[in-house]
């Protein structure tokens, strides 16, 4: 077991046991393994910096490196693809610890021998890690107080490298394991471009759920700086009302650039909530509702809903139409309620006629507080010919309802 900071500096000697060189780096491959082997070493002699392979190496500990052979290769060292240094791009960045759902920085690393290779095993993120690097071991002693994260748990690795491949393809099944919510404040502890890193790495489906519970600004700041055909992907996995907004946040061109990338069915959606003002109903609703005609049974409708291809994230209430085909809204049942209802009966029968809901031009902040007076879930939106335009989801209310920033502080409800 070593930690780097015992290894960068230390000599390098010939099989003959001759310092020829010093340990500047180690390096090793980052790809689908949990703990990435060491490829070898960034050594310097004289003012040169040069790679030595790991298959010259015969030891390697706190007093340094042996080689097996007698022959250096002295052509200057440059990194290959999906490499990573160990010194320049680890130490003092920032990771993702996945179990620990927290950003930390890394103060030092542990390498273990396993077999013949040298593997990454863990990141020291204690105070003990910074002071192994500073001082001389009778100082800093041997403390246990070190807090060492498995390198497998680690989610992802922010970097300012340019040259770094460290990006997310191995780390992607491990950020996947947290909620939406979780991932998303993670990523907003990190500078913008590795915020940009995290999203871009995961499926448009995850990446369009964390973006939904980041700030409007940042995702805004995020899809600006992604591939516009990748961005507007994104876009379209995105709740209509949550596009909108994100759009109205950019500038006119890039906004239009985005929207005109979009699937005609997605930005017809889009299109439809633009056409009202960003302070009523209408512009607080989201297009993404289930409807049913009054004449289908329990069943049946039950049925439709396992046999819908997509279906919104949050189903609160099933709303019941006078006929197939029609916005006509005569009714609503919760889904709770669909589901404990005698399934031969007609939707008309189990349905509730009398409900709240609110008109698109009516104030937002008052469809907000109509969902907080009455405990709702959601609120429909209906216009001048009675027919259902669109719902106001109570996570959408509390945006308005709560002090500001405080919003973004709590989860959604029932995300």
């Amino acid at each position: 077991m070593l930690y780097l900071s015992q290894v960068l500096g230390s000599p390098i000697f010939d099989a003959d046991g001759e310092r020829i060189a010093t340990i500047r780096d180690v390096i090793v491959r980052y790809g689908e393994e949990d703990y990435p082997p060491v490829v070898g070493l960034v050594a310097r002699y004289r003012r040169r910096l040069f790679f030595m392979p790991r298959r010259n190496i015969s030891t390697l500990g706190e007093h340094g490196a042996k080689m097996n052979c007698g022959v250096l290769d002295l052509r200057p060292f440059t990194r290959r693809t999906g490499e990573v240094l160990l010194n320049k791009d680890v130490l003092d960045n920032q990771l993702i610890d996945v179990d620990g759902k927290r950003v930390v920085r890394v103060n030092d690393v542990l390498i273990i021998q396993v077999a013949d290779s040298w593997r990454v095993s863990g990141a020291d993120v204690s105070f003990q890690g910074f002071l192994r690097r500073l001082l001389p071991k009778r100082f800093y002693g041997s403390s246990k107080a070190v807090e060492v994260i498995d390198w497998a748990d680690v989610g992802y690795l922010a970097t300012d490298s340019a040259s770094a491949t460290v990006k997310l393809k191995s780390s992607k099944d491990k950020l996947s394991r947290l909620h939406p919510v979780e991932i998303a404040q993670l990523a907003e502890a990190l500078s913008p471009i590795h915020r940009t890193e995290i999203v871009e790495s995961l499926d448009d489906e995850i990446a369009a759920d964390i973006l939904e519970e980041m700030s409007t600004e940042n995702q805004a700041r995020i899809l600006e700086e992604m591939e516009k055909e990748r961005a507007a992907d994104i876009l379209e996995e995105m709740s209509p009302d949550d596009a909108v907004d994100v759009l109205g946040e950019m500038n006119d061109e890039k906004a239009q650039e985005l929207f005109d990338l979009m699937e005609d069915d997605e930005k017809a959606d889009v299109a439809e909530l633009m056409s009202f003002a960003h302070d009523t109903a209408g512009g607080l609703m989201t297009t993404e509702f289930v409807v049913f005609p009054k004449s289908l049974t329990v069943a049946q409708a039950i049925a439709r809903l396992r046999d819908m291809a997509e279906t919104p994230n949050m189903i609160y209430y099933i709303y019941i139409v006078e006929e197939e085909h029609s916005w006509k809204l005569c009714g609503l049942i919760s889904l709770r309620g669909l589901i404990l209802a005698d399934p031969t009966l007609q939707l008309s029968e189990v349905m509730r006629e009398q409900f709240q809901f609110a008109h698109p031009n009516d104030d937002a902040e008052e469809a907000a507080q109509k969902i907080a007076e009455y405990n709702l879930l959601a609120l429909p939106v209906i216009d001048d010919e009675g027919d259902i335009a669109g719902i106001v989801t109570v996570d959408d209310a509390m945006e308005i309802l709560l002090p500001k920033n405080l919003d973004r502080r709590l989860p959604r409800l029932f995300g």
